[in-house]
């Protein structure tokens, strides 16, 4: 496993494929990476960013203020994503990378993702961020998310269904009876998600 202050990888370092991780709110760069190594093969690299900013209520990271969301921020945050993933395209094509996030993660993997040339993007118990609409030809989108969730309502998720579709792009939302997290109903869905866009980028 390679590690820096930024990112964590595994992997082999001369991959032609890659899987990038966002954590969510409160979380750090490794909260994903097991689930990372499950859903690829042993010859793509998983990466796992680590958000810039230090959690004001605990260890963890964020990509932007939540609580409330700081929404002027958000350019800032979107701006250094896209460099972030921009950098790590030189090394591994956009075009064979999937994005994968969670909670905060995937709302940014959505909204940086959507104008990004990638593989595919997964998106599990996001939320649409204020202003953003599907774009013309952006990348498919997997979504996921709990019926029950508590902290990002299940409509969340619908919303963005609703306008990727909107849009002419390809999206599915795939529903789990459970809360905020990924559940293990969904990993199958997901790996042969990241798989086939990985496969056919």
């Amino acid at each position: 496993m390679t590690t820096s202050p930024d990112l964590l990888s595994l992997g082999p370092t001369d991959a032609t494929q890659r899987l990038v991780l966002l954590h969510g709110w409160g979380a750090d760069a490794d909260d994903l990476l097991d689930l990372g190594e499950l859903l690829v093969e042993p010859s793509v690299s998983v990466v796992a960013l680590r958000a810039p900013e230090p959690h004001p209520f605990g260890p963890g990271r964020q990509w932007y203020g939540l609580q409330p969301i700081d929404w002027e921020a958000l350019p800032a945050a979107q701006q250094a994503l896209t460099e972030r993933l921009q950098a790590l395209g030189e090394s591994v094509p956009l075009r064979q990378t999937v994005l994968l996030g969670f909670s905060q993660g995937a709302a940014m993997a959505l909204d940086v993702g959507s104008r990004l040339p990638l593989a595919g993007i997964a998106a599990c118990s996001g939320y649409p961020h204020q202003g953003w609409a599907g774009q013309s030809g952006m990348p498919p989108v997997l979504l996921t998310h709990g019926r029950h969730d508590p902290v990002v309502p299940f409509a969340a998720s619908e919303e963005i269904l609703r306008m990727v579709q909107a849009s002419g792009g390809t999206a599915e939302l795939l529903a789990f009876e459970g809360d905020h997290g990924i559940d293990a109903s969904v990993l199958p869905q997901i790996k042969a998600f990241v798989q086939h866009c990985l496969r056919t980028s």
